[in-house]
């Protein structure tokens, strides 16, 4: 048997990267790693009726971003929005407010990942629209799953997305091709 004694500033991936969150290299980040974990973790901490994963919230703010009629930068900037939870997980917004420590090391862990695929330069308006609609999704998800008004005036959704309960390794699957061609229309864009 071999023994792999591990770095105590390092993590040891699904592929096998020994990759530490706190200082981040772009060769140590690979899309099957957080295809594969965001597809295990669940949105809400766990507190919705059925497994609802991160890359599924992920794969619907793609789709969200396509018909509004966004570029493929966005949509894939929006697929990659949460993948430093792949690294370092999640926290839930109440506890992240108070932990200005851990909202630093998220923020450079994902301008990490949008370096290591293209997207380090994404900027204002670019931005703006990420968050618009990973906020939207999120009202959504709430509305639908928990019958949970979040604040008072709904944002408008352009598609029908699918907060059903689907297979990890089906929407880990998903992650992957959509990465894939996004990312071959943001590079042959740039």
């Amino acid at each position: 048997m071999k023994y792999d004694t591990p770095d105590q500033n390092t993590i040891l991936t699904y592929t096998g990267v020994r990759f530490n969150p706190l200082e981040a290299e772009t060769r140590d980040i690979r899309v099957e790693d957080i295809a594969h974990a965001l597809s295990l973790m669940t949105r809400a901490n766990g507190h919705l009726p059925h497994f609802y994963s991160v890359a599924q919230h992920s794969l619907n703010c793609a789709a969200e971003a396509l018909a509004r009629g966004y570029p493929a930068r966005v949509q894939l900037g929006l697929l990659l929005h949460d993948a430093s939870e792949s690294y370092i997980s999640d926290i839930t917004r109440p506890v992240k407010r108070n932990l200005p420590e851990y909202v630093l090391i998220e923020a450079r862990l994902q301008e990490t990942i949008y370096a290591r695929f293209g997207l380090g330069d994404l900027a204002g308006e670019e931005l703006m629209r990420i968050e618009e609609v990973d906020d939207a999704l999120l009202y959504h998800e709430f509305l639908t799953l928990m019958g949970c008004v979040l604040w008072p005036d709904p944002p408008k959704l352009r598609a029908e997305h699918d907060l059903g309960f689907r297979l990890p390794r089906d929407v880990e699957r998903a992650y992957i091709e959509r990465f894939d061609a996004l990312y071959r229309e943001a590079c042959e864009k740039a």
